[in-house]
């Protein structure tokens, strides 16, 4: 009793007095007294520390629920599938690591857990071997020395000194798990899985042993319909982290790089905040297509031509939509399939008044020494090129006629992307959330896709235009 009563006595929560026990596991309940040991005065964490038996003092570094983040530790209730979403390295897979240890060790080395055959899965052999099994948050790197389980290549499986199996599988080969039974299960980056879809249908017929067979997926979050059904599932919790949640453990250097790169993108949302960005079904621009158009400012040729395209709001009040302002530039030397286009910059806003928007579209067009302002004057007719011209009577204008509906006139420059001819310079996050809820039928999302109308305006002058021309040259007579 001496080693509990130096615990109360301290003040610490109830994870850090049951490190006096010789158990490595803790109940779920409990609250980590890592903040706790950190924020109190020297003397008292002293007073803390001394007070645990040797044996405890040894257990204390492999009680995960004493140390963890709050969204590294399972939710409470009745469950099937636990998901945890989170950012690069926001500890998604010392969360699968812990759950396993917790499914499969008993109170002492040689006690049953309450699972007894593991399933797990990864993109293929190697990752599970490389990150899940041998990983620096792998279960041999996070497994006390007498409950270490021992790899055994041959079978791909490790093995708990009470007997205890996990196996791995690898997403590439489903059939795999046709036969074998489990009554728990890992699943690791399920999102970038190749047969997603498949190889979890067939772990749900494997996992059937035991009176409640769960599984936890550890994976950051991509539009794949695979997790999009699994988290509408009711069966199914999950818990969300971006990246900085485990900055304790990352480089400084490492998150000042990655946020300075990619503020303000869909990657910063996905990869780094752990935020499942929707595709609406059908899109011109699915996530993915957007992501290999990504350029940045050292990779930036020299541009031929570069034009301010304005998608004007119908009014300017605090209500009103955006008006779209996006600038664009092309290389159009030589053959049509080798031209290229760059989207430079998204300057939409909300304007107060017409002469607001129109000193935005003009400043932008300064900023990139653009040859010309593009816009469409379906509603505004004239209005667009007074205004312009009221504030820069020199300003180079074109007015645009839009003769198709949105989705069909966004087809062909959507088209460009799925060429590769088309890049995004560096942060349009705003932009490209548009794009993703344009299919072919329309805008899918709230208001008007100011911004996408603008950017196809763009692309339109600069690259569809000039290509029909180019290809379809007329005779003239004289």
């Amino acid at each position: 009793m001496k080693n509990a009563d130096a615990s109360r006595r301290s003040g610490a929560p109830r994870s850090a007095r049951r490190a006096a026990a010789s158990s490595t596991l803790t109940p779920p309940a409990m609250k980590s007294g890592a903040a706790w040991l950190a924020s109190v005065p020297p003397q008292t964490a002293q007073t803390f520390l001394e007070g645990l038996s040797d044996n405890a003092l040894a257990a204390l570094p492999w009680l995960f629920d004493f140390w963890a983040q709050p969204h590294q530790l399972p939710p409470p209730g009745d469950w099937r599938t636990w998901v945890a979403l989170g950012g690069r390295g926001a500890g998604k897979t010392r969360s699968g690591t812990e759950w396993v240890r917790a499914q499969v060790e008993g109170a002492r080395p040689l006690d049953r857990g309450r699972a007894r055959r593991v399933a797990l899965l990864g993109e293929t052999y190697d990752q599970v071997r490389e990150v899940m099994v041998f990983g620096d948050s792998g279960i041999l790197a996070c497994s006390p020395p007498d409950r270490r389980p021992r790899w055994e290549a041959t079978r791909r499986r490790l093995v708990w000194p009470n007997g205890a199996t996990a196996t791995a599988f690898s997403a590439n080969d489903p059939e795999a798990l046709r036969g074998p039974q489990f009554d728990a299960a890992w699943a690791d980056e399920l999102a970038k899985w190749p047969n997603a879809e498949a190889t979890w249908d067939m772990l749900q017929f494997a996992l059937r042993l035991g009176r409640d067979p769960r599984a936890i997926v550890t994976t950051t979050p991509r539009n794949q319909p695979a997790l999009k059904r699994l988290l509408a599932a009711p069966s199914t919790v999950s818990t969300h982290a971006p990246t900085e949640a485990n900055r304790a453990f990352l480089a400084p250097a490492f998150l000042a790089e990655v946020r300075a790169r990619y503020a303000g993108t869909r990657e910063e949302r996905q990869e780094l905040d752990g935020v499942l960005l929707d595709d609406a079904e059908g899109t011109l621009w699915p996530a993915e297509l957007l992501a290999r158009a990504r350029a940045w400012a050292g990779q930036l040729p020299a541009l031929d031509r570069v034009v301010v395209a304005v998608d004007p709001a119908v009014s300017a009040n605090r209500n009103s939509d955006l008006c779209g302002i996006v600038v664009a530039g092309a290389v159009t030397r030589g053959p049509v399939q080798d031209w290229r286009a760059y989207v430079l910059e998204d300057a939409s806003l909300r304007a107060a008044s017409p002469s607001h928007w129109a000193e935005a579209a003009i400043a932008a067009a300064a900023r990139h020494n653009a040859d010309r302002v593009v816009a469409e004057v379906n509603q505004g007719g004239n209005m667009v090129a007074e205004v312009l011209r009221s504030l820069d009577p020199m300003i180079p204008f074109r007015p645009l006629h839009a003769r198709q509906g949105k989705g069909l006139r966004a087809e062909p420059v959507a088209a460009l992307y799925e060429q590769g001819r088309v890049f995004h310079l560096g942060r349009l996050g705003a932009l490209e959330d548009q794009m993703a809820l344009m299919t072919a039928q329309g805008f899918t999302g709230c208001g008007s896709p100011d911004r996408v109308d603008a950017l196809v305006w763009a692309l339109h002058e600069l690259m569809i235009a000039p290509a029909r021309k180019h290809l379809n040259p007329s005779v003239r007579s004289l």
